[in-house]
């Protein structure tokens, strides 16, 4: 070989050797490293007012076709909160996806949702299991629409029976299949969350006692939430497609949705999840910070809002990473639609860093101008 082919090719060869030692195999992680990634990347559970849930943004879907005319397509998923991520990971279509949330307990419900995902083949199989609603003979089919599917289960009583045996599989499933050990109150947390999707069924949302109601609107249900369309018409819940559904299915049975305990200004689980994104040579194609940063401008002390920033500048991201934010009605943010409670939002992150390095973010509202 030529010795300047020769010194061309051996810098490549190398580069291709590491890729492919940290590249992630194709069907997945196992259970064991899906385990120890939620145990390694977390941060001790931290305290915040509501349960969560399900999501309270009923504007969910209002960024939806512009995520994709700007080309929001594989790379990594990073979000906080309940099932609206299943969405966004359906619409993005990322390689690997982290739910990071401060609640412990939000980390015991993404595990007890990605146990319905492994034992549900269908959508009506995942309600079903949700809900603690059994089915019949004259269940919905696979190509039956989220109208008809919701409307079959309004007439399904929650079964008792069905719940203590549901549980029994989940709990199986999480401590056997994924290999993540539940202590005492993590089981307790996993009883509560389940034992209130079934007394509650479609009804369960966001809210305490009325307050949110109240001051900022109606907030969605779960059967608001289902149903919900598009500026265009067209509803585009992750349960609402069979396509969308496999896709989070797929990438929940390898194990590639993992959630983490994480405070967003904390000093390790966004960190660390970017050191892992980085290893393996992941972009960050969204990150969905919900509301986020009303909790940490108003809620933390000055510097926790920064640590956040910072914590930011450590993911892997180019030019084309977006950050979609949720903000109530009531902060008047300049994009808010008539009819909606919430405003969902689009900012490439770094135009977002930028923006901060020159000063212009002193207060929540500074960054809705």
């Amino acid at each position: 070989m030529h010795s300047k082919t020769r010194n061309r090719v051996l810098p490549l060869l190398a580069f291709i050797l590491i890729t492919a030692a940290h590249a992630l195999p194709q069907d997945g992680l196992p259970a064991s490293e899906f385990s120890r990634l939620i145990r390694d990347l977390s941060e001790e559970g931290g305290y915040f007012f509501s349960d969560n849930f399900t999501s309270n943004e009923d504007s969910y879907l209002t960024v939806v076709d512009k995520m994709q005319e700007l080309g929001a397509k594989g790379g990594a998923y990073i979000g906080v909160g309940p099932e609206q991520n299943f969405t966004y990971i359906a619409k993005v279509r990322p390689r690997i996806a982290f739910i990071v949330d401060i609640r412990r307990q939000a980390m015991i419900q993404h595990l007890m949702y990605k146990a319905i995902f492994h034992l549900a083949p269908t959508r009506a199989e995942f309600l079903s299991l949700l809900l603690s609603k059994p089915m019949n003979q004259n269940a919905p089919g696979s190509k039956d629409a989220i109208d008809d599917i919701v409307a079959y289960f309004l007439n399904v009583p929650a079964d008792e029976k069905a719940y203590t045996s549901n549980l029994a599989a989940i709990r199986k499933t999480i401590q056997q299949d994924f290999q993540f050990p539940l202590s005492n109150e993590d089981q307790e947390s996993l009883e509560y969350v389940y034992r209130s999707f079934r007394l509650q069924g479609f009804n369960i949302g966001f809210d305490i006692n009325g307050m949110f109601g109240r001051r900022f609107g109606h907030l969605p249900n779960l059967r608001e939430i289902l149903v919900k369309q598009d500026l265009n018409g067209k509803q585009g819940n992750f349960l609402a497609s069979a396509d969308d559904y496999d896709f989070v299915r797929g990438l929940q049975r390898k194990n590639l949705i993992i959630p983490v305990v994480g405070d967003f200004g904390g000093e390790k689980a966004l960190a660390a999840v970017g050191a892992y994104l980085k290893k393996h040579g992941y972009i960050v194609t969204v990150f969905y910070a919900s509301n986020v940063e009303i909790v940490l401008f108003q809620f933390g002390s000055s510097s926790t809002f920064p640590a956040f920033v910072k914590n930011i500048k450590k993911l892997p991201i180019n030019e084309r990473s977006l950050l979609i934010r949720s903000t109530f009605w009531y902060y008047r943010h300049p994009a808010q639609l008539p009819g909606y409670a919430l405003c969902t939002s689009l900012q490439n992150i770094s135009a977002f860093l930028k923006e901060f390095d020159e000063g212009r973010y002193q207060n929540y509202r500074d960054l809705l101008k």
